[in-house]
């Protein structure tokens, strides 16, 4: 018998992309219709940025779900139903790291 996992997701196919959870392949359907719909543009998913410390040194890099245009605003966009610690300090690193950035924590 195939063990659940951790946090209890079901990984879903949707255009031939597999998705770590229903929730996040339920927001990529969501944010495709707004594209198509031409509200968002240049939709990217799995975009992986640096994050340094005060000092310039490179501490460890973040991964977001999804990054696109909505307007003139850059939108960097994680869909969590459990946000672990790891993730809380990732996120407040990226928002030092990048200002000018929309983060958006989904739930």
């Amino acid at each position: 018998m195939k063990k659940p996992s951790k946090f209890r997701n079901v990984v879903k196919v949707i255009d031939g992309i597999r998705f770590p959870s229903k929730a996040e392949a339920n927001r990529y359907s969501e944010l495709r219709m707004l594209e198509l719909g031409k509200q968002i543009r240049d939709l990217k998913r799995q975009v992986t940025f640096a994050l340094y410390g005060k000092n310039g040194s490179p501490i460890c890099r973040y991964r977001a779900d999804f990054t696109y245009w909505e307007g003139d605003k850059y939108v960097v966009e994680d869909k969590k139903g459990y946000e672990t610690p790891e993730f809380k300090i990732k996120a407040n690193l990226f928002r030092d790291n990048y200002p000018d950035f929309d983060f958006r924590v989904v739930k």
